[in-house]
């Protein structure tokens, strides 16, 4: 009685055990609403992105990279202090002409050179030959560049011979036009500046898919099968023999 009285209280104090299934979760449970590893990664991404380069930003995001890209390249490298300082000239010839007749052929080549100068000023202040890739913006600032000083070199001289007197507003009109074309020629030389290190793009000017159609069949793949996965729409079925040919 002893013993049976022995061996039954460890038994009686040994209490059902539980169960591991219980704490562990089960292998197809959907995980926790608190933790998204695939927004974590997104996020890491869009925060890991180098200051350098465009990347994989939209929208407004990617409108203020371009914005200040363009304009930290714009101030930076000096076209755009050259530009002001030519418009600048531009429009106190203007001023000075106010006072004393000026042939209009001179009034119309200022104030066309001014409204190009404007309009370059504009475009690379607010990033938009960013958005217009199929324009090549630095060729034609340099040839606006080259052309405007030549017809403000020309102006200079034809404001100097059509005029017998000169007064002195109408001499520091001139003066100014000729300022104005000496800054377009160091624009010239910093816009040469520009293109040193650049690559040329390829394929800028094709639309997206005709670039597929000149690509070389891969190792092991015949001619004719290498636009079966672009075409999808099987060869038709060749016609059968005529009736009364030759056995």
């Amino acid at each position: 009685m002893a013993d049976k009285g022995k061996n039954s209280k460890p038994g009686a104090a040994a209490g059902p055990a539980p169960a591991p299934a219980a704490a562990a979760t089960a292998p197809g449970a959907a995980p926790p609403p608190g933790d998204k590893p695939e927004e974590k990664t997104e996020e890491k991404k869009k925060s890991e992105q180098s200051k350098d380069e465009v990347g994989t930003r939209k929208g407004c995001r990617r409108y203020k990279w371009e914005f200040k890209d363009s304009n930290r390249e714009f101030w930076v490298m000096g076209y755009a202090e050259v530009k002001l300082i030519s418009l600048g000239c531009l429009i106190g010839s203007l001023i000075m002409f106010t006072g004393t007749t000026v042939h209009p052929l001179l009034t119309l080549i200022i104030t066309m050179e001014l409204s190009i100068f404007t309009f370059f000023i504009i475009i690379y202040t607010f990033a938009i030959q960013r958005y217009m890739p199929f324009i090549l913006w630095p060729i034609s600032d340099l040839l606006n560049d080259l052309f405007s000083s030549t017809f403000l070199v020309g102006a200079a001289v034809f404001a100097v011979k059509t005029r017998q007197t000169m007064p002195m507003h109408y001499i520091y009109g001139v003066i100014l036009i000729g300022v104005a074309a000496l800054f377009a020629l160091i624009d010239v030389c910093l816009q040469k500046k520009h293109f040193k290190g650049k690559k040329v793009k390829r394929h800028v000017l094709i639309p997206p898919g005709k670039d597929k159609q000149g690509e070389k069949p891969k190792e092991g793949e015949k001619p004719g099968e290498a636009g079966k996965g672009r075409a999808g729409v099987p060869p038709p079925p060749l016609p059968p023999p005529a009736k009364g040919g030759k056995k």
